[in-house]
């Protein structure tokens, strides 16, 4: 497992009630939220940016899922701290609810950079045979819980026979709670989901109203789902982060067109410089970083998030530069191990080396790719 470097922290310090103020193929699927993109239009240079730096692109069009998971983004966009770094380069943010319509909408030439999922990174590199992507820096860490109904289910083999609820056949949840389920010594059929464990694919937008009627005894879900069924009366049984090394594990990465990367890597350096910095913000100002993460949700969906779900979902994402590329590895190993993909090449996946110029200017700790990376 590669170390984590110093900018990668937790968003676990400081958290206050006030500040909350104003998701694998087939089987990698998405990390399912629905499948639309939403256009924010520009966001241009902050007031303090430096305006009169000159980069290859006059504009960069930046990705991401309103959703706490993509804290960095939320936060980075929120605060002009990637702005800062792009001068003059305006940015286009564009918001989307699933991996698929992301990879979709890079591959496809209208999108540059994305923040997204590890099953729909793989996804997107596999099914283009490695040629239209590449991870370019970690992002997020953690925000997945088992949640259940206390009064159905008290103990960890209580889910025996219980309808346990996950995002889409073969995301990254699904995945892992089919290889716990296995390690048990249970037995599910990946497909239908059927079996020891009956695994019901639901979105994340319904799974709350589906547990409040009682059709899932619970569910294995990322932030801000898992904190919203603890609010509805739940209970966290399991945090995922338990079964990891290091108690790490990717949930969200960085991603780039490799033709933006070829004609662009100046642009691709400056956002890399401005998610450094803002993972660096967040950990120095963990109330204020909340408070913004909200208020970007509110702007992008017209509603902040309850501090009784904020607060929790906030504590449990770890925000980090670090790729963690050995977990996204393993993570492709159990859809494996559930033949729900063949053994994917991810050889290539990854190109650091701008992340880790910047970590070495900043005198920050490199990044490992695990042995994936782009030669």
């Amino acid at each position: 497992m590669p170390a984590i470097g110093t900018s990668a922290k937790t968003l676990r310090r400081g958290v206050a009630a006030a500040a909350a103020l104003p998701l694998l193929i087939g089987a990698l699927a998405s990390c399912g939220y629905g499948s639309e993109a939403k256009k924010d239009g520009a966001a241009t240079a902050s007031a303090s940016a430096d305006t009169g730096k000159k980069l290859s692109a006059s504009e960069v069009r930046i990705g991401y899922f309103p959703n706490l998971t993509h804290a960095t983004a939320l936060v980075g966009l929120q605060e002009g701290l990637i702005a800062k770094e792009l001068g003059s380069t305006t940015i286009k943010p564009q918001t989307f609810n699933a991996g698929p319509s992301e990879i979709e909408a890079l591959n496809g030439g209208s999108l540059d950079i994305g923040f997204i999922g590890p099953s729909p990174s793989i996804n997107g590199y596999v099914k283009s045979k490695g040629s239209n992507l590449r991870i370019i820096s970690g992002s997020a860490s953690g925000g997945v819980k088992l949640v259940v109904n206390p009064e159905k289910i008290k103990t960890l083999d209580d889910l025996k026979g219980k309808k346990i609820a996950t995002p889409q056949k073969g995301n990254t949840q699904d995945v892992a709670f089919l290889n716990w389920i296995a390690e048990k010594g249970w037995n599910v059929d990946p497909e239908s989901g059927k079996g020891d464990v009956s695994v019901v694919r639901t979105d994340n937008k319904v799974t709350p109203d589906a547990f409040k009627q009682g059709s899932i005894d619970g569910a294995w879900v990322p932030e801000p789902t898992a904190s919203k069924l603890v609010s509805d009366g739940g209970s966290v049984l399991l945090d995922e982060t338990s079964l990891w090394p290091d108690k790490k594990f990717v949930i969200t990465n960085v991603i780039v067109s490799q033709k933006f990367l070829k004609e662009h890597p100046d642009v691709v350096e400056a956002v890399l410089k401005g998610t450094v910095k803002t993972n660096e913000w967040i950990n120095a100002n963990p109330d204020k970083a909340k408070a913004s993460a909200n208020a970007k949700l509110a702007a992008d969906g017209g509603k902040p998030l309850d501090a009784k779900v904020i607060d929790p979902a906030w504590t449990s994402i770890l925000v980090t530069d670090d790729p963690l590329a050995s977990t996204l590895k393993t993570e492709s190993d159990w859809a494996v191990k559930a033949k729900l993909i063949e053994q994917p090449e991810l050889a290539g996946i990854y190109d650091l080396s701008l992340l880790n110029k910047v970590l070495k200017a900043a005198g920050k700790p490199e990044v490992s790719d695990a042995g994936l990376g782009a030669k």
